[in-house]
């Protein structure tokens, strides 16, 4: 099948679905050798598109902003593969893939380290005040108000991670760095890590400054984080997320935040993106980014050859490169 995508005549090369655009060289290296089929760009309804092409598709490219639910999937007979460019699964009926055979890939642990430097530089804007100060400044109040309203330290803070795993570890290493106390809570306890290991996130939540929700979202990590662990929090407690806006009751958030019951939060993701919950933005305690953690511009470039080795490596029968277990 690779001989035959490499000779270049279109009617030859292998079809490839995308639910959404990607950036222009994922879609240059692509073209080069697959058939693209861009569903928005054709006047029939999705389900009649895809009906079209129900048999010449077998493989499909997502993001973590696409649905692969049991309608698509069984829409798609001839589906074998599918690669998604985010780390998270929860877009994905793991189950039907199962069922059906569908091989899956994805980011892994690409952008681990990005969330991570992310994480920390949210928790550090929220402490110190940055983008507070940004405004303060350009507002013009210096002159006129004398210095903003202090922040405070990152070093020697108690911080609570949820979700102990690529991402997790790595915000634990940066923060050993400030001279942070870490401490978690995770799916299983990993003893041989020095960190104190809480089962339950109320009882992690009353140790800790900060929490850092890091976790993939699933049936139980649905809103680990409640009223109950943000009272647990307490009014000085700063919540930061850089996992999925599911893992938050973000109604119990906002008005935590709104009544002054936490002292802050560091928010890159949303339960309902991209809509943000309006009483949020006039909050100098609370730090907003719009799903941005994990893309950087060297990182693209890797994601770019992880998804075009795992594509090469489906459609030659070889082991894929980067596989999810399911």
């Amino acid at each position: 099948m690779l001989g035959e995508a490499s000779q270049g005549t279109e009617s030859h090369n292998p079809s490839v679905l995308l639910l959404l655009p990607l950036s222009d060289p994922f879609m240059v290296a692509l073209s080069l050798k697959y058939r693209i089929l861009k569903p928005w760009e054709s006047p029939l309804p999705l389900d009649q598109f895809l009906q079209s092409e129900a048999q010449s598709v077998r493989a499909i490219i997502c993001s973590g902003y696409c649905s692969i639910d049991a309608h698509l999937i069984r829409s798609l007979p001839a589906l074998q593969f599918v690669f998604t460019t985010s780390a998270g699964l929860d877009h994905v009926n793991l189950n039907d893939c199962k069922h059906w055979g569908i091989a899956l890939a994805n980011a892994g642990t690409l952008n681990s380290e990005d969330v991570a430097d992310y994480a920390v530089g949210l928790l550090i804007d929220v402490l110190r005040r940055i983008s507070a100060a940004d405004r303060y400044l350009r507002q013009g109040l210096w002159p006129l108000q004398g210095d903003c309203p202090l922040g405070f330290k990152l070093s020697r803070k108690h911080v609570g991670i949820i979700g102990l795993g690529s991402i997790g570890l790595e915000v634990a290493k940066r923060l050993e760095g400030f001279g942070c106390i870490i401490s978690y809570n995770s799916r299983q306890q990993k003893p041989s890590l020095p960190y104190p290991y809480f089962s339950k996130v109320c009882d992690l939540a009353a140790k800790c400054d900060v929490l850092i929700v890091c976790c993939a979202l699933n049936s139980e990590t649905y809103h680990i984080i409640n009223r109950d662990v943000l009272s647990s929090l307490g009014k000085k407690g700063i919540i930061i997320n850089v996992g999925r806006g599911k893992l938050i009751d973000e109604k119990e958030l906002v008005k935590c935040l709104t009544h002054g019951e936490i002292g802050g939060a560091g928010l890159d993701v949303f339960e309902n993106e991209p809509s943000v919950p309006q009483e949020l933005f006039n909050l100098d305690n609370v730090v907003l980014s719009p799903h941005s953690a994990a893309p950087t511009a060297e990182s693209s470039s890797d994601l770019l050859q992880l998804m075009m080795a795992n594509l090469e490596a489906f459609f030659a029968n070889k082991p894929l490169v980067s596989p999810v277990t399911i």
